[in-house]
């Protein structure tokens, strides 16, 4: 299997361990993965929120890089996003195209599919090629599988799952022999780009996540997001100071945590990047 691969822009910075973890786990697994030549940032949520034509725009010039694959693959959440519904939108509007190719110059009619690498690998690569190649089951972990409110919505146009329940991400770690916690707060928000103009909201966002993570039981929390994984990850201290709790919840990309059950060496992982040590958790496991 073969895909155009767009890292984005987070993946290149302060979430560089998910496009590494994410390379390594599809080497392991015999998905070819080649970088579109001179990609640029879908926008995100600035773009978004500032210039419809600009969120389309963005991604246009990306898309119309691609001429000889027969699909994008991303593994952010919200590059994700943004490329399927340009996509989405440049097939269905040809007054939008014609502005698109005013404005950035190129012609993109939205012919590639852009797929989200959990969906290769349940529904191309399936989990049971998946579990023959796991060298290092996770047995004994339990994983709150966290999907964020992105991933899935709007779904007519991005979700390949159930948007209020989705089970990629769940079926894709039990494959590599992780157990995953039922918990109801899979797909609420983290806040995401509230960051810096309401901390505290987001620090109420991330507290109520990881205490539901807790209370289900969950060793860690998986998530498929760099802003997700900043919240959840770095507003642990700020939570503690605001609610007098100290979760102590490590929290990964899940290919991570896939990379590990296929024997993919810990430091090629980047898990000394992660703010919350899950170095007590996985020697526990080890031990166990």
């Amino acid at each position: 299997m073969s895909y155009a691969y767009f890292p984005g822009c987070s993946q290149q910075g302060m979430a560089a361990e998910f496009d590494r973890s994410a390379r390594s786990v599809c080497d392991r697994l015999g998905i070819a993965l080649s970088e579109i030549p001179d990609w640029v940032c879908c926008g995100a949520t600035p773009a978004h929120a500032t210039s419809h034509l600009l969120s389309i725009a963005l991604p246009a010039l990306t898309l119309a890089k691609v001429k000889d694959a027969d699909a994008v693959a991303t593994v952010c959440a919200a590059c994700y996003s943004r490329l399927r519904i340009a996509s989405h939108e440049l097939r269905e509007d040809a007054e939008l195209r014609a502005r698109v190719k005013e404005a950035a110059g190129v012609e993109c009619a939205g012919e590639v599919p852009v797929r989200h690498l959990l969906d290769i690998l349940c529904n191309d690569l399936g989990v049971a090629a998946i579990r023959e190649r796991v060298k290092r089951p996770l047995a004994g972990l339990k994983v709150a599988c966290y999907y964020g409110c992105l991933l899935m919505r709007p779904p007519k146009v991005v979700a390949f799952d159930d948007p209020e329940n989705p089970r990629v991400m769940d079926e894709v770690l039990a494959a590599a022999g992780a157990e995953c916690v039922e918990w109801p707060y899979k797909t609420e928000c983290c806040g995401a780009s509230l960051s810096l103009a309401r901390p505290d909201v987001v620090c109420k966002l991330a507290n109520d996540i990881l205490r539901e993570a807790r209370d289900a039981g969950a060793h860690v929390i998986a998530v498929a997001c760099p802003l997700c994984h900043t919240n959840l990850d770095l507003r642990q201290a700020d939570v503690a100071r605001q609610y007098g709790v100290r979760y102590e919840m490590p929290v990964l990309f899940f290919t991570q945590l896939l990379g590990l059950a296929l024997g993919v060496p810990e430091k090629g992982l980047g898990l000394n990047r992660l703010i919350v040590s899950p170095k007590p958790v996985l020697e526990k496991l080890a031990a166990a």
